[in-house]
């Protein structure tokens, strides 16, 4: 890695239809900063404009994920109003764009995952932690509200009640309980993290690019639909899916019991 590069408040590489994203101020905990923010929102126009991108694995250099936004940005602001605007503008037009262009996405989460990374853990489609991960909202201890999407994910993971506990006790929540409430997917070894949720990004990437698509529209549907309405889209999906070509090679595949083959971007 060049020194360049190493110095990039983000790191994009791309492998087989993944790409990883990584936050990379290690020495500030991958604290969220402007450069950060506006790196993001920039890394997401560039992947969505190149194609081919399969899945999303949004992971942090160094101990943590993410411990929050860097609060030095507000400390030497002479017009807070401006630089809230300034951090968090960019960053929240990145994550709805990565969101509403229907690539699944996954989070390696070790370390500290606070506030704003916490709001971005949670707002992923998977979530894989380490042992030594800890989840905090964080934003009452400093006289703020949630950002990021927080407020949204964690309402739709796990219900107001637990969503409201969070975000206003702001209490640490480890690892295994995170598992527990369903706000990670699997917890391992802090050594195995990336090789896992590499994984599953691989796992992901092999499948129909169409039809994960249509899946996760339905899971973003669901919660506010009724059951005629949601068996409704599901017919419409399937009938769509079916005229595709990915429904071809996964028929062909399964009847020649060989492994499927999806080529759509």
């Amino acid at each position: 890695m060049s020194q360049h590069a190493a110095e990039a408040p983000l790191l994009v590489t791309i492998e087989r239809g993944v790409a990883e994203i990584r936050f990379n101020r290690p020495t500030q905990m991958n604290a969220l900063d402007v450069a950060t923010a506006e790196a993001f929102r920039d890394a997401i126009d560039r992947l969505l404009a190149g194609g081919g991108i399969r899945a999303i694995l949004i992971s942090g250099a160094g101990r943590a994920f993410m411990a929050g936004g860097d609060l030095t940005h507000f400390r030497d602001a002479s017009d807070r109003a401006a630089a809230a605007k300034a951090l968090i503008a960019p960053i929240h037009e990145g994550l709805l764009k990565m969101v509403e262009s229907g690539i699944p996405t996954i989070a390696a989460i070790q370390g500290a995952a606070a506030g704003a990374g916490m709001s971005i853990a949670a707002l992923t489609d998977l979530a894989i932690a380490a042992e030594d991960a800890r989840f905090s909202m964080a934003y009452i201890r400093i006289a703020a509200n949630p950002d990021c999407g927080g407020s949204w994910a964690l309402t739709h993971l796990l219900g107001r009640r637990k969503a409201a506990e969070l975000m206003l006790l702001s209490d640490t929540v480890h690892a295994q309980e995170a598992l527990q409430l369903g706000l990670v997917n699997r917890v391992v070894p802090l050594e195995q993290l990336h090789d896992a949720a590499r994984d599953i990004a691989d796992r992901i990437a092999s499948g129909s690019v169409a039809a994960m698509r249509r899946t996760r529209h339905l899971l973003d549907c669901a919660p506010g639909a009724t059951l005629r309405d949601q068996l409704s889209a599901e017919l419409e999906g399937f009938v769509k899916g079916a005229n595709s070509a990915d429904f071809d090679e996964a028929l062909e595949a399964f009847f020649s019991k060989r492994t499927p083959v999806f080529r759509d971007v």
